[in-house]
């Protein structure tokens, strides 16, 4: 069954433009890049790169940057941006790579996307070599569980505005449409990603909720601030003991 992505991805290239949406320019890019600045990275992969905004901003900082999606479209599109990249064809629960290949891996707003979380985590972990980090920026789980019980903000009996969620601990799956994008997202507990990367041995190094920059639209920005949509993580893998081989 489709997820949307593949008859989604013309409309979603031309909601991105170059600079991307108001979440990713405005919110998320900033502190997304300042995690990646704090040391010296030699080589990435975004897992769900979609069209490959986030493997180009690697690119400029010096990161040789793999991409990989599962929708044709999008990576047809980041090829075509950068002609010289690295884009794949593949799903982030089958990673066509071998173990520790990675002192980066990335997650830019893709797990919500992911239909096996536990599979693609488990592959990033794999993926990524030891002393290195996973950065994951995603929904926040009380959005998403307004998102997929088609809740959100709504207006009080006393006229004050709020943002509405239900069921926050089931985890679902729902068809979300904006701009002519019709997608399947997944909401998951907070709880649900935390036990999944613990799992794997992975140490916690860096947690946060971006603030709007409101140098893009201040009254949006604070807006967004109000109930804010994203998350930020950063986790390491344990580097090999001495003698461990």
């Amino acid at each position: 069954m489709s997820d949307g992505w593949e008859q989604s991805a013309q409309a979603w290239i031309a909601s991105q433009g170059e600079e991307g949406d108001f979440g990713r320019r405005w919110v998320m890019d900033a502190p997304m890049l300042e995690r990646v600045r704090r040391r010296p990275h030699r080589r990435a992969i975004d897992v769900g790169c979609g069209e490959g905004r986030f493997c180009r901003m690697l690119k400029a900082e010096g990161v040789e940057a793999v991409g990989i999606d599962p929708a044709a479209g999008l990576i047809d599109h980041a090829r075509r941006l950068d002609p010289e990249g690295d884009y794949r064809v593949e799903a982030a629960e089958a990673l066509g790579f071998e173990d520790g290949s990675f002192d980066l891996v990335v997650s830019y707003l893709s797990l919500i996307d992911i239909p096996d979380a536990a599979a693609a985590i488990g592959e990033m972990a794999r993926v990524l070599a030891p002393g290195g980090r996973l950065l994951i920026a995603n929904l926040a789980s009380y959005n998403s569980a307004g998102d997929v019980n088609d809740l959100g903000w709504s207006t009080l009996s006393d006229g004050r505005r709020a943002h509405a969620m239900d069921h926050y601990l089931e985890e679902k799956v729902a068809w979300i449409a904006w701009k002519d994008i019709r997608i399947q997202n997944w909401h998951r507990p907070l709880s649900t990603y935390m036990t999944l990367l613990l799992d794997q041995g992975l140490r916690l190094t860096h947690f946060a909720e971006p603030r709007a920059d409101p140098g893009g639209d201040p009254l949006r920005a604070a807006h967004y601030n109000r109930a804010p949509w994203f998350m930020l993580m950063e986790w390491e893998k344990p580097s090999l003991s001495p003698g461990s081989g």
